[in-house]
């Protein structure tokens, strides 16, 4: 696989997509898909006001819990100390691909955390920046059991992030203008 390549399905997605919201929505069901994950939310970030929501989620079947934010709120002042991985996310780190919650390493994530407030056992935390400043975070996840996320999988994650952050950077932006 190239740099530039994806699945067909979400590139024709990225290519037909007129506007952020409907790339969102039309999005994220293939990307749980192609993952074969149980929920995969979008995180929105403002850096400028450290403000965050989640305006986009799809979960496989109702039974799963889903994550949303219809407005825009502050980050709790502990989130950085009580989540590694956001704290990651701020410095503009690489995603993270965690395989098991369970056996993770605390520099990682904090399981306690991770548990209370998602629920999932295997995730992504793939974040979406520019010029070093977060704008969002794409989160699949699967519950129940472990999932080790291939090398393909990791690239196609990686370059979908890639693709998608004008997007992200755009609607963040318009929401604020």
């Amino acid at each position: 696989m190239t740099q530039q390549e994806l699945p067909s399905a979400i590139a024709n997605i990225i290519e037909s997509s007129q506007t952020p919201e409907a790339l969102f929505s039309a999005l994220l069901p293939d990307v749980g898909e192609f993952l074969q994950s149980d929920r995969c939310f979008l995180y929105l970030h403002n850096p400028q006001t450290n403000l965050g929501r989640v305006a986009f989620c799809w979960v496989r079947t109702p039974d799963m819990p889903t994550v949303y934010n219809e407005d825009w709120a502050a980050q709790p002042p502990t989130l950085v100390e009580e989540d590694p991985m956001f704290a990651a996310a701020l410095r503009a780190e690489p995603s993270i691909f965690v395989e098991d919650v369970e056996t993770a390493d605390s520099q990682v994530l904090n399981r306690e955390f991770e548990q209370n407030n998602f629920g999932h056992r295997a995730l992504i935390h793939a974040h979406i920046r520019q010029d070093g400043q977060l704008w969002g975070i794409l989160q699949p996840c699967i519950f129940g059991h472990p999932r080790i996320w291939t090398e393909y999988e990791r690239v196609v994650i990686n370059n979908l992030v890639e693709k998608i952050t004008p997007f992200v950077v755009s609607y963040v932006k318009s929401a604020f203008d």
